[in-house]
């Protein structure tokens, strides 16, 4: 897909954005969210907006750059950059839904531990 160098008009651009964030709220589980994400975007365009937010993730994680490249397969710029813009408040939000779940799958599993439940 092309992206094209028109700028749209402004009041569109925010209704189009309001929109595709909307169906993205909209979608009930991880699974609904798979299967869109997977229909909606080129592979190669999903591969790279899931990258940026594990650059960003390891980044907060203190992993070096190299490490990062080396396992994400992306360059230093590219690390750079999501390093300049991983602690907007849009972005940081984003890490921050990734750390509660982190969270909760570490206590569920301790509680699964204590009460013996599978």
């Amino acid at each position: 897909m092309r992206v094209s160098r028109q700028k749209l008009n402004p009041i569109l651009r925010e209704q189009i954005i309001k929109t595709f964030a909307q169906v993205i709220a909209d979608l009930k589980d991880i699974n609904e969210a798979i299967l869109f994400l997977n229909d909606f975007f080129m592979e190669n365009e999903l591969e790279a907006f899931a990258k940026r937010l594990a650059v960003g993730y390891w980044l907060k994680k203190g992993r070096s750059y190299s490490n990062i490249r080396d396992n994400l397969k992306v360059s230093s710029a590219t690390i750079a950059d999501v390093a300049f813009m991983y602690k907007n408040k849009g972005f940081d939000l984003g890490l921050k839904k990734i750390e509660a779940e982190e969270w909760a799958t570490v206590w569920a599993d301790k509680i699964k531990k204590i009460t013996g439940s599978s």
